[in-house]
Order: C-alpha cells, then sequence, then structure tokens
C-alpha cells in the first residue's frame, strides 16, 4: 500500500492538526496522479468510445484509478477534519477529489498546490446528470412516478392477450424483455404488435429488449417419465382422512371438461366406462400390490367420479374390476389405457454419488435401480457443449440447477467427465434436463454468440430497441456482439451486458469501456447464476461492486433474478423479497419475471419504488420529513 494511504504508526495520538492535514494533501495527492496515469495508459481505449460516452469513460477510468488503492485510514481522517469522505464520488472523481483539495488546502497552513480540473473533466452537476439522461436513452422515460424503471419479462400469452400487455403498462412496465431461449420469432413479433397497440391506447412507452440465450450450458434430454397416476386423499395430523382421493374415470382418448382444479383422469376402455354408475365400486391392486377400492360417487358429461381414502399408484395395464358393493363377482372387467407421463424424469442424487456427464445430447439414466438401471452404474447426464470436455480439469467444481447440486469434477476423458457429488440442498436431489451448469474456475474457450444468437439478432434490429448479451465474459464477447450489430447497421440497438460469470464481473471494467463503442449501454446484475459463480454469500458485496463501477461509467443498472418471485407465481410476497425490491430502487431498472399474478406484481413494485425513491437515492440517503409517531413539543427550560 502506499504510505500516503495507509493508517498512521503507532504513537501519534497527539497528531497535532496540521500533520493530519498534510498527511490528507499527500494522500489526495496520490491518488490525482493515478487517475492521470491510467488515463493515459488506457488513452488508445477512450479515443475508441464514442464522443457522448468518452466523458463517462474517462470518469470510470479515474474511479478505477482511485478504488486500486485502500482509502479506509484517508477516509477516517477526512471525517475528523468535517470533509467529505469520497464515499459519493463515482459519477464526478475528479470534481471531488479537487473540492476535498481546496477544503484542505484552505484549512492548511503552509501553501497548498491544488490540482486544477480540466475541461475534460466532468463537474459535479454534469456527472450526476448524466446517468439520468443515460438511464432515460436506454429504457425511456419515468412512468409510474418513479425514476426505477420496471422491465417485465414476457409470458407467451403476451402475444395473444392485448388487455395484458395493456394492464402492464398501466401498472408501471417500463421496458418488455423477450426471452429468446422460449417462444420463437412468429411469437415475439406477435407480442411486439400488443406493445407497440397497447402504446397507442394508453400514451405510454416501452422498449424492447431481445434477451439473446448466450452459450448457456444446460443438462440434456432424459428418457420419458414412467406413466404413473398417483392420488392421494388429505388426512388431518392424526392421520384421518378428511377429504377422500378424486378420481375421475373417461374413456381411453377422450378430453372431458372437468371443471375441479387438478383432476386426475384414468382413462378406461369405452365397454368398461360404459357400465360404470354411481353405486358401483372399482377394485384393483396398484403398483405396488395393494389392494384399493373405489366408490363410484357421480356421474359428468364423459366422467365417472370416484373416491378412495387411501392412496394409490396405476399405470397403463393396471386391472380394473367393477363390482357391485358386497358381491365379489364383477359386473366387468377392464384396464387402465395407455396414458402419457405428465411428470419430467428426473436423476435421484446424493452427497458421495458419482454422476457422469457425457458429450453430446444421448438421454441420460438414472442410477436408482426403480428406475430402469441396473445397480451400480453411475447416473448419467448429457451436455452437447464440446468445450465443456476440452477445457476442465480434475480438481475444478461444477455445480448444477442454480447451485442445488454441487461437485467436483474427477476424471476428464474426451468423452465424458466423472463427477463426485459434494453437496445437494435436498436429500436426495432430482435432477431434471435442461438445467444449468456452471464451471466458476474453468476457462472455457466458447464464443459470446451462438449460432442461434445470431441468427435471433436477425429479429431483433427490426422490432427491438436494446439486446442483452448473456454469459458475457471478456471483451471479445462484446466486439463480437458490435460486429453483429455493425453487420446489421443497428445503431439503434442499445446493449445490455448480463453479468452472470465470474470473469464477467472480475472483467466488469473491460466491459463497459469496449461497450462505450456503441451506446447506450447498460448493466445486468443476473443474481441468479452469478451467485452460483461466486457462491451466494458473496452476492451482498458483489452486486455493490457492480452498482459502484456503473455509476462511475453512468451506465444504467437493471437488478434482476427474483424479485417479487412469490408474489408473481403464487401471489403472496415473502418480507424478504419486500426488502429486496426495495433495494432494488438503487439500480435504474428492476427486473420481475413473468407468473400468473405478474400484473399485481408490477403495481407492488411500482408502490415500493415510489416510497423508497423518497428515502434513498443510490448509495445517499435523502432525509425526508420523518412519518413516525410525535414526541410532542419540545420543553424548554
Amino acid at each position: 500500500m502506499n504510505p500516503a494511504l495507509s493508517d498512521p504508526p503507532p504513537g501519534t495520538a497527539t497528531e497535532t492538526e496540521a500533520e493530519l492535514i498534510a498527511r490528507c494533501l499527500l494522500a489526495l495527492r496520490t491518488l490525482w496522479d493515478a487517475t492521470g496515469q491510467l488515463e493515459e495508459k488506457f488513452s488508445s481505449t477512450l479515443d475508441q468510445a464514442t464522443p457522448e460516452a468518452r466523458a463517462s469513460a474517462r470518469n470510470l477510468i479515474h474511479y478505477l484509478a482511485v478504488r486500486q488503492h485502500d482509502i479506509r485510514p484517508l477516509q477516517k481522517d477526512l471525517a475528523r477534519l468535517g470533509l467529505s469522505s469520497l464515499g459519493r464520488m463515482e459519477s464526478h472523481v475528479r470534481a471531488t477529489l479537487a473540492a476535498v483539495f481546496r477544503a484542505l488546502a484552505a484549512l492548511s497552513p503552509e501553501p497548498v498546490e491544488v490540482p486544477q480540473v480540466s475541461p475534460d473533466d466532468l463537474s459535479f452537476e454534469r456527472g450526476e446528470s448524466l446517468l439520468g439522461e443515460h438511464t432515460t436513452t436506454a429504457f425511456g422515460p419515468e412512468c409510474a412516478g418513479s425514476a426505477t424503471r420496471i422491465m417485465v419479462t414476457m409470458p407467451s400469452e403476451a402475444a395473444t392477450d392485448l388487455a395484458l400487455v395493456r394492464d402492464l403498462l398501466s401498472e408501471g412496465m417500463a421496458v418488455a424483455r423477450i426471452n429468446c431461449a422460449h417462444d420463437g420469432p412468429e411469437t415475439w413479433q406477435q407480442m411486439i404488435a400488443n406493445i407497440r397497440r397497447a402504446e397507442e391506447e394508453t400514451g405510454l412507452n416501452c422498449r424492447v429488449a431481445f434477451d439473446v440465450a448466450g452459450p448457456k450450458l444446460r443438462t440434456g434430454p432424459l428418457p420419458a417419465s414412467p406413466p404413473v397416476i398417483r392420488w392421494k386423499p388429505l388426512r388431518d395430523t392424526y392421520g384421518r382422512v378428511v377429504t377422500p382421493a378424486h378420481i375421475f374415470f373417461v374413456p381411453a382418448g377422450s378430453h372431458p371438461v372437468i371443471s375441479e382444479p387438478g383432476a386426475l383422469s384414468v382413462p378406461v376402455s369405452a365397454a368398461l366406462f360404459e357400465a360404470m354408475c354411481p353405486g358401483l365400486e372399482i377394485v384393483l391392486k396398484d403398483t405396488r400390490k395393494a389392494k384399493r377400492q373405489v366408490t363410484l360417487e357421480s356421474a359428468g358429461e364423459g366422467y365417472c367420479l370416484g373416491l378412495c381414502g387411501h392412496t394409490g399408484y396405476v399405470t397403463p395395464g393396471t386391472g380394473l374390476e367393477l363390482r357391485e358393493p358386497g358381491r365379489p363377482e364383477p359386473v366387468a372387467t377392464g384396464t387402465v389405457e395407455d396414458f402419457e407421463s405428465t411428470k419430467p424424469a428426473f436423476l435421484v442424487l446424493t452427497a458421495g454419488q458419482t454422476l457422469i456427464v457425457r458429450k453430446g445430447d444421448a438421454p441420460g439414466h438414472s442410477a436408482i435401480p426403480s428406475q430402469g438401471s441396473a445397480e451400480g452404474v453411475p447416473a448419467t447426464i448429457s451436455c452437447d457443449l464440446e468445450a465443456v470436455f476440452q477445457d476442465t480439469k480434475p480438481g475444478e467444481p461444477i455445480s448444477f440447477d442454480d447451485g442445488t447440486i454441487e461437485g467436483i469434477i474427477r476424471k476428464v476423458e474426451p468423452e465424458q467427465l466423472e463427477v463426485e457429488i459434494t453437496r445437494v440442498t435436498s436429500q436426495p436431489a432430482k435432477l431434471r434436463a435442461e438445467k444449468g451448469i456452471n464451471l466458476p474456475e474453468t476457462n472455457l474457450g466458447i464464443s459470446g454468440l451462438t449460432a442461434k444468437d445470431v441468427a435471433d439478432l436477425e429479429q431483433a434490429v427490426p422490432l427491438g430497441n436494446l439486446v442483452s448479451l448473456s454469459f458475457v465474459r471478456d471483451v471479445a464477447d462484446v466486439r463480437q456482439l458490435i460486429g453483429e450489430l455493425d453487420r446489421h447497421q443497428a445503431d439503434h440497438l442499445g446493449i445490455i451486458l448480463k453479468i452472470e460469470t465470474r470473469k464477467g464481473f472480475e472483467n466488469l471494467g473491460s466491459l463497459l469501456l469496449e461497450a462505450m463503442r456503441h451506446p447506450p449501454v447498460a448493466v445486468m446484475i443476473a443474481r441468479g447464476d452469478l451467485g452460483v459463480e461466486l457462491g451466494f454469500e458473496r452476492m451482498a458485496e458483489v452486486q455493490e461492486e457492480i452498482l459502484w463501477l456503473c455509476e462511475a461509467a453512468h451506465v444504467p443498472v437493471i437488478w434482476a433474478t427474483q424479485v417479487l418471485e412469490s408474489l408473481a407465481k403464487r401471489g403472496l410476497a415473502t418480507r424478504a423479497e419486500v426488502t429486496d425490491a426495495a433495494m432494488g430502487s438503487r439500480a435504474e431498472c428492476v427486473m420481475l419475471n413473468k407468473g400468473p399474478h405478474i400484473v399485481r406484481a408490477v403495481k407492488t413494485l411500482a408502490s415500493i419504488l415510489r416510497r423508497m425513491e423518497s428515502h434513498q437515492l443510490k448509495k445517499k440517503a435523502t432525509l425526508r420529513k420523518l412519518k413516525v409517531a410525535s414526541i410532542g413539543p419540545f420543553e424548554t427550560a
């Protein structure tokens, strides 16, 4: 550490104010010189930024120069002198340093040469206004009474439900996110047509962001899950049946309308169904050889409802006997007819188990004998990204499904990886197809854009306002995207850098400088994958660092992943989610994912953001009058 920036040596308790001032001046001079040196080092990079982004790029470099030092001792000293501790300098670095320099010079008993701010250095006023200007350029004007915009991932229904889109816009949606990993070009076009029509009807504005999927590692397919229908009665605390299981017997191949939510339909032959009527019983032995008796309660249009007080499992071919109560001879017999499984297949994994990850897209299999594999054979799953098998090394960590399953790579072969499962969040854990794979310590030699991404950009150019670069790792990824945008002459499309990998976080400064060749630029803190890559215990500090760096670059930030997720999906937010949403007000945009209650989630989020703006602006607390219980008039002596 530079001596000028270190804590004073022991025995300086009697340090005079003049000596304290001198030490602060020396430390500030060190920081000022560092900003100039780093700016000179990156002069060619600055020249590549567009004219409208160059001042922000310079300020970012100045901030990076200051943050290469530990300035906490200096902050303490400045606070002792009643001066700014440099804690809010992000948007105007040199202006802040110069202002503190002038204050120290005024206090110093000795003459001090104060460094001069150049015309290219941002003033306080200009530095603070730039972020707002760039936010409006990227995300559109303020709406819903809040400076923090709301981004919403478009559900498939947005392609056909204009009222849904109109409600989202009316409640505060400013940016519509098209997730290119789902649906397809025709559906995206219909979504955007509804967005533009809703804009006309409401008089509100909405940006469209195309989120290209990028090279996300995912698990491959699994064999279809065995077709099994399971029913279960509702029991009280003492195990007594409160409500028997409802089973709807239907003719095979038919699809009657059954109003009961989550109804279980068991297909049977037409002849057996014709013989069914209320008062009779269905007797069977389920897959566990347990005898089950189902009482036929009522009949409707195309179905017959049966009640059962015990849990049962049936598969195609399960034998059925239709009987009159008390009589052993069946009225009719039949079987459960063929039906497709409605449950996704999964592997069952436990800590200490071996998992084989194979190259390609062949279906994997489970190590559990009951699911059709031999005992002792490791579970397998596939991955079709060749770089995984070329670049990984034994001893590197690997995780699956947002970190719910963690392991260590023990052996690397050209066609497969041998993984030891070290931790699972549930015992056992279930690993399904299309789940994310994270390799936080592996340097994968992969391109930032896949062939599908390049094709999806063809849709974004005429229809979108922004394009999100997923799983960005280094400047080569940004250059590739800018090259594609230049090829399409898409100067109107802004860039969103999704920070969701360890490399992306570590290279954020360089990524921002590279992206400033093609403004507007925004950054998304994709906290799901980023938390897996870096460790969730680090997320609090990591998101702070991203916010600081982006404020120095005057780049708006999107606060993403699981914001009010319980509210959007189930209609009720948790207390922790509300607090997290309030913290999101420190960003310029907050993203919500789709769900049945998404309109309510947008309305709630807009209300939270409006309230928080009167208390917090970035890192700065704004001290409005508190709305607390009165303590009464002050008494005077």
